[in-house]
């Protein structure tokens, strides 16, 4: 697994540790890591700040060209809105963890011409089923069941 990947379990496992839900996010440009960020709904009890939205807040104002030379990394399968987020800023590749435990939009993704590559990491599959078994509450809440 690529050392970017490895970035972005370990947002996950910092918003574990922070009692809140493990995903991690990291934005790529030119090999260099711009922005990180972790799913921090509970911590700041927000509606938004999933992964890859406090990734993006976090890396700052980009150029349009910044990003169009991004790549985002996500733990697990960004949700519509993430997604959203992705398109609206072009960014042109998404590396997914896995996809096993939550499924967003993926082909929507590829249809707008974005590249998804999933990695099938074991260690986020591992990550979101404990704590899916440990917090259905919370987590139905999050991806909003």
């Amino acid at each position: 697994m690529d050392h970017f990947m490895e970035a972005a379990i370990e947002q996950a496992r910092l918003g574990f540790s922070e009692g809140g839900i493990p995903i991690g996010s990291v934005l790529v440009i030119d090999g260099e890591i711009v922005g990180r960020g972790h799913n921090r709904r509970v911590q700041k009890g927000s509606a938004i700040l999933h992964a890859e939205m406090d990734c993006i807040e976090n890396a700052g104002r980009l150029s349009a060209l910044d990003y169009r030379q991004s790549v985002i990394y996500s733990t697990l399968s960004p949700c519509s809105m993430c997604s959203g987020a992705i398109l609206l800023y072009r960014i042109p590749k998404v590396v997914i963890g896995e996809h096993q435990t939550f499924r967003g939009p993926e082909n929507h993704l590829r249809q707008q011409g974005v590249v998804v590559e999933l990695v099938d990491s074991r260690e986020c599959i591992d990550l979101m089923t404990q704590f899916i078994q440990e917090n259905p509450r919370l987590w139905d809440e999050d991806i909003g069941e």
